[in-house]
């Protein structure tokens, strides 16, 4: 008997986890929400590199991985390697398509998903595009008019057919902060009444808000504050990003990773990151005030915008990479945590900014695209 693929999906793109989250995200949903009868029914298409196998197979999903590179906004060599790589990448895709015949395919974005989003349009295959940035790619500007709709999590990306659903957050993440007892797990990290300050950079670090909080933390003379000092693979062996002599009114708690990150996320009253999409969409979730320092020569200067709302409305502080120092720190630091009240308003208003519905919103989506209920 031939196997049923009437409600096949076929997700592509990736590149980076930044994009392939989102779409484990909304492939699980679409489990979840019957959208496809089961994981089988998901099939995955990106990059090479190894983190999309890795993440994607531990999700339960299969992946294929198509060759490919960024082609950058400028002539040389490389670009001749992609602009092929491209080529061979679409062959791929169009008889990839062929064979698996989904009923729709999700563009997550970035150069991974140019080859299924040109084989889609080229045998009309619908498809949704998924923007997680307030800026969009290049692969999203090009490709959005001939989407069914433009998935964005910002309002004013300029996409065609944008409908803002927001960006999923990963199953965990939710499930981890659902319903927490913030008091007790708190209690059980040994913080009382003490001000939590979260800091990170990402997986690797943050070489410039390592260094600024290394700086804080030296030099801090006011109220007792515990620092959760997220130092990165890159930068934990390196004294110059790890404070050496913590000022006594510090608790210092520097590590290299943090495993249990939802959990010290809601226990924490401020925290001081990047301004990446998901990072923005997981604060957000928590409700947790923010000293956001957008990464500098990010594409269209996108960390800025996915941070506009945030800092606009008063939940957040925007420091640019270049004026972030232990000095600046300090006083934003200061500033804040001196009043504890206005930080719980800043708390409340970065929890309106939450969509913990963003996944199943977007399969719902996929659902009535597909003629469902």
């Amino acid at each position: 008997m031939k196997k049923n693929k009437a409600w096949e999906v076929i997700i592509s793109g990736g590149g980076t986890a930044g994009h392939l989250m989102p779409g484990i995200s909304v492939a699980k949903a679409l489990v979840t929400q019957r959208v496809v009868s089961a994981s089988e029914k998901v099939h995955f298409v990106g990059s090479r590199r190894e983190i999309e196998k890795k993440l994607v197979s531990e999700a339960g999903f299969t992946i294929t991985r198509l060759p490919g590179e960024g082609i950058q906004r400028n002539w040389s060599l490389k670009n001749l390697r992609a602009i092929y790589a491209l080529f061979i990448a679409t062959n791929k895709a169009l008889f990839l398509l062929l064979r698996k015949r989904p009923k729709i395919v999700i563009s997550l974005g970035g150069y991974a998903s140019a080859p299924y989003t040109i084989a889609a349009i080229l045998l009309r295959v619908p498809f949704i595009l998924m923007e997680q940035n307030a800026v969009p790619g290049l692969v999203n500007k090009i490709f959005a008019r001939f989407a069914k709709a433009s998935v964005v999590a910002f309002d004013g990306t300029g996409l065609a057919k944008s409908v803002n659903l927001g960006n999923p957050v990963r199953e965990e993440f939710i499930s981890l902060t659902e319903g927490i007892d913030r008091e007790r797990v708190r209690n059980d990290l040994g913080v009382n009444e003490e001000i939590l300050i979260l800091a990170f950079g990402g997986s690797l670090g943050a070489q410039q808000i390592n260094r600024a909080v290394k700086e804080f933390v030296e030099s801090w003379e006011s109220d007792s504050l515990i620092v959760h000092h997220v130092i990165g693979e890159r930068d934990f062996e390196e004294d110059m990003f790890k404070a050496s002599q913590p000022s006594p009114r510090i608790d210092y708690r520097p590590v290299k990773y943090e495993d249990e990150m939802p959990k010290i996320m809601v226990c924490a009253d401020l925290v001081i990151c990047r301004a990446g999409a998901t990072t923005v969409a997981e604060i957000s979730l928590v409700g947790l005030p923010a000293i956001l320092v957008p990464l500098p020569n990010a594409p269209g200067d996108h960390q800025t915008l996915n941070a506009k709302a945030l800092y606009e409305n008063g939940a957040g502080v925007l420091l640019r990479n270049e004026e972030l120092n232990g000095e600046r720190l300090s006083k934003e630091i200061n500033r804040l945590v001196s009043d504890k009240e206005n930080l719980k308003v800043m708390a409340n208003i970065a929890k309106e900014f939450g969509r913990p519905q963003a996944a199943f919103d977007i399969a719902n989506l996929i659902n009535s695209l597909l003629g469902g209920k």
